[in-house]
């Protein structure tokens, strides 16, 4: 499913401080690694779905490239008014076609399915009565976003995809970023509220059928907690085996964030990282989608550094690339929209059959330029960098930064240090000083 708009990725300095600040080097290891997991999270891929007019043949497609890259698990949407669009029970034979043969090719493959439950039908659309007089069963509309009237009829529905298709399924996700401020998939006033109502009728309806299904809440977009809190208030919790978050920007530190939050609220439930990726629209592009387009090489080197930097995370659960294959309007597929195969198909392989590795290093280097001094490198995608400068022991300087959408960094220091006698150090908040780049001048 094509994306909408989402928030841009920053290169600029966050927080300053120098001269005689005394301060800490506070934050000088990462926070991310509670604990640490001998086993990686599942790892996939986002493939077609029911919402783009698929046929068997394109479901036999995605499974024979899912295989070849080492997928355990794709991510699909069945939506709702797709699969039962005219009345409740009444199942769409061509779209009950497509969703026969995903699952069987991806259980013939070894691969289990994440079905992504979301689009209200016409008939049970809470939408205005402007847009219902719209709502068509055929093309999806505005009128689709808005959550169900009756939560009866959308729990009798994932509880037939449960049903249906069993312990093939990795997971049921509920609805699609119901917190995207522009509601292209939950629209309408009270969004957590509502959303908490859809999951709770959702979960036990579920349950009831098959207990092993895991039921995944959130697909949120925002990292900075206040949809989940409102979440938590709405009575969320005890409905849902695991949460999926979407986090293109700054990924490690948005996963680091919401973890934050969960645990601050008593939540232990697992992530599930169900979208990511990067769109390598550069040169011909500088944004895509509101992100920042990047080459194609370092769209391969992303995934594989983000698949590293989490291989041993106890807290994810999942991690599934956004998405297998790039149509005319964006480029974040590892195939083509003309279905060649992208640098990042190989590296998106050789991550998922080996996830555990180094990732991209820190560098630095030093070099006086007109009375100052400029620090300037590469580092791995994903997190918060810091810089610090030293005068013998002394912290006398610091920057909080992200990186360039090529992962580059480059900062002039402030003059009143001096051009000689300076220890600088950078490193990601994520891995921690260990792999950070030290260097004097």
């Amino acid at each position: 499913m094509d994306r909408r708009p989402r928030k841009p990725a920053l290169a600029v300095a966050l927080s300053l401080c120098w001269l005689t600040c005394l301060l800490p080097a506070a934050g000088a290891q990462a926070r991310g690694h509670a604990a640490r997991s001998s086993v990686a999270p599942l790892g996939g891929v986002n493939i077609v779905g029911l919402d783009q007019g698929a046929t068997p043949a394109q479901a036999d497609q995605a499974i024979a490239f899912a295989r070849q890259l080492h997928a355990r698990v794709v991510r699909t949407e069945l939506p709702w008014a797709v699969l039962e669009p005219r009345a409740q029970g009444e199942i769409d034979p061509r779209a009950q076609a497509f969703s026969d043969r995903l699952f069987e090719d991806a259980a013939a493959a070894g691969i289990r399915v994440i079905a992504i439950a979301d689009t209200t039908p016409c008939w049970d659309s809470s939408a205005p009565a402007p847009l219902l007089s719209r709502c068509s069963p055929t093309h999806l509309s505005k009128a689709n976003a808005w959550p169900p009237s009756n939560l009866a009829a959308y729990a009798a529905f994932v509880a037939y995809l449960a049903q249906r298709y069993g312990t093939h399924l990795a997971a049921i996700e509920i609805w699609n970023e119901p917190d995207q401020s522009n509601e292209d998939y939950f629209a309408g006033p009270d969004k957590a509220q509502r959303y908490a109502a859809v999951l709770r009728a959702a979960y036990p309806a579920i349950k009831q059928v098959n207990a092993r299904v895991p039921v995944l809440a959130g697909s949120l977009v925002g990292s900075n907690g206040v949809f989940l809190r409102d979440l938590y208030a709405a009575g969320i919790k005890g409905y849902y085996d695991g949460l999926s978050v979407h986090f293109y920007n700054l990924t490690l530190a948005s996963l680091r964030s919401i973890h934050e939050v969960q645990l601050a609220n008593g939540d232990t439930t697992p992530l599930w990282l169900n979208e990511f990726g990067w769109s390598s629209c550069w040169p011909q592009h500088k944004i895509e989608q509101e992100q920042a387009c990047v080459t194609k090489q370092t769209q391969a080197a992303n995934l594989t550094d983000v698949f590293r930097a989490l291989a041993r995370t106890s807290y994810v659960a999942a991690e599934v690339v956004y998405k297998l294959q790039s149509s005319p309007e964006e480029s974040f597929g590892v195939l083509s929209a003309a279905g060649a195969r992208e640098p990042a198909f190989a590296a998106l392989s050789r991550v998922l059959a080996s996830p555990f590795g180094s990732v991209t290093p820190v560098t630095l280097s030093l070099h006086r330029n007109h009375g100052e001094v400029v620090a300037s490198g590469s580092a791995p995608v994903g997190d918060f960098m810091r810089l610090e400068a030293f005068q013998g022991q002394l912290l006398r300087y610091w920057a909080l930064f992200t990186l360039d959408r090529f992962n580059r960094y480059s900062i002039a220091l402030p003059r009143a240090l001096g051009t000689h006698g300076l220890r600088v150090r950078v490193y990601q908040y994520w891995a921690g000083l260990a792999r950070g780049a030290q260097k004097d001048i």
